[in-house]
């Protein structure tokens, strides 16, 4: 099937209310003006500079999302043009992002990480991290940077029930923190694989690659 009509099959299956993130890693400047030339706006990358190089080349409406895990050193690459960051998974980065908006009179939106996996490899913050990073001082002070709300990944695995209670914990979290940053509005879960089951968690973004563009080329990573 083509891209346009696996990305009209899966706007069909979501709510108004929940936004749709293309995630366009390793895949070629064709494929996602194939997906732009469709409707669709929003893009997701995971690599830094990959996502530099196709801001430069595409169209400039284009809202470029990083949804990796973010190396500093390579944050200002993207100050200038990123809409969104997904994985913020220290106050370290916050502060890096916030420095690096400065310099390019931003405001750059972000999302705290949250740790909601049983693999261990997966980055982010746990719960009590959240918390004390948003109450501190210093945070109060970043005036380039906006938490606009979570982001989490579930296990990889069969077992929904897993999945299911690891998007409800995560769930929780974000109504907390909404008393204490009421004007997030984000909840950034669910993948191809599991979004459906995210939505019922109450995401508002869900981040879709090979259900839009097919298999991914691991070649490529």
């Amino acid at each position: 099937m083509s891209i346009k009509t696996n990305l009209e099959s899966i706007k069909q299956t979501l709510p108004e209310d929940v936004t749709l993130v293309a995630v366009s890693k390793t895949k070629p400047d064709e494929s996602i003006l194939e997906a732009y030339t469709a409707g669709q706006r929003i893009f997701g990358e995971n690599k830094i500079q990959e996502m530099a190089r196709k801001w430069e080349a595409l169209p400039k409406d284009i809202e470029w999302h990083m949804i990796g895990h973010v190396q500093r050193n390579k944050v200002k690459y993207m100050a200038e043009f990123v809409s969104l960051v997904h994985g913020v998974d220290s106050f370290k980065l916050l502060q890096e992002i916030n420095k690096q908006a400065e310099k390019h009179d931003r405001t750059i939106r972000c999302l705290l990480q949250v740790h909601i996996a049983q693999e261990e490899t997966k980055f982010g913050l746990d719960k009590n991290e959240v918390n004390a990073l948003v109450a501190s001082e210093e945070y109060k002070q970043l005036s380039h940077i906006k938490i606009v709300g979570l982001m989490g990944m579930a296990t990889y695995t069969p077992d929904k029930s897993q999945i299911k209670k690891e998007f409800k914990y995560l769930k929780a979290i974000y109504d907390n923190l909404k008393g204490k940053l009421p004007d997030i509005s984000i909840l950034s879960m669910g993948m191809s694989g599991d979004y459906m089951l995210a939505i019922e968690e109450g995401s508002t973004m869900v981040r879709i690659g090979s259900s839009i563009f097919g298999a991914r080329d691991y070649s490529l990573l």
